[in-house]
């Protein structure tokens, strides 16, 4: 039986959620939809499995007021969720964990990339009515490439649903951050196949000022 409960749910929500007790957790993306995570506990494994939870996740809860998750449809996009086994929640300033550090430090874990540093920008799959989408990124590409485009998800907003993979503009898939290049462009694609369209030559205009790649 679906967790979903029986209010409309969006194409896919995105949540942020952290180990519970772990001052040291900045939290890990999640991308939640009926057709991905059809009940509650199916949702749950996954959480456990990728925050190498010690043992099983049995709740989430909201961070700041401990209310718990009862159903899939109970999680609010963009929201931030505790995860916890049977143990109640430890009362931590979560929100605040695993600040992101100033541009140009820590260049191992990825790729340099700022909103001045070239010129570039996302397409949607089979879109020719909607201008590439220019996206204000941090300093440095995440090594996660899944909360990479768990990021995609929000800001582009695929008709389709979730970002589950991003191209370049001849269909070659980008499988990591460090592929990514100043001043090229890229395409958001779903579960469906890549489009083969003329993107660049009819959605950017040689004076294009909305042309800025970058992560967030």
């Amino acid at each position: 039986m679906s967790s979903w409960g029986t209010a409309p749910a969006p194409p896919a929500r995105t949540v942020l959620i952290y180990r519970n007790g772990d001052r040291f957790c900045p939290g890990r993306r999640f991308v939640v939809t009926p057709r991905r995570f059809p009940t509650l506990e199916a949702f749950l494994a996954e959480v456990t499995r990728a925050l190498q939870a010690p043992l099983a996740v049995r709740n989430l809860y909201t961070p700041r007021h401990g209310r718990g998750v009862a159903a899939l449809g109970d999680l609010r996009h963009g929201g931030h969720y505790v995860a916890a086994g049977t143990e109640r929640l430890t009362k931590l300033d979560y929100l605040n964990q695993g600040r992101k550090e100033p541009r140009g430090t820590r260049r191992s874990e990825g790729l340099q990339v700022g909103a001045q540093d070239g010129q570039g920008g996302v397409f949607r799959n089979g879109d020719l009515l909607s201008p590439p989408f220019p996206l204000l990124l941090p300093g440095r590409i995440p090594l996660q490439w899944d909360t990479f485009l768990a990021t995609l998800t929000e800001k582009v907003e695929l008709s389709s649903g979730a970002v589950n993979k991003l191209c370049r503009l001849d269909g070659t898939p980008v499988s990591r951050g460090e592929e990514l290049q100043n001043g090229h462009h890229y395409v958001a694609v779903g579960k469906e196949e890549y489009k083969p369209l003329p993107y660049w030559e009819l959605l950017v205009p040689q004076d294009s000022g909305c042309r800025t790649l970058g992560y967030v």
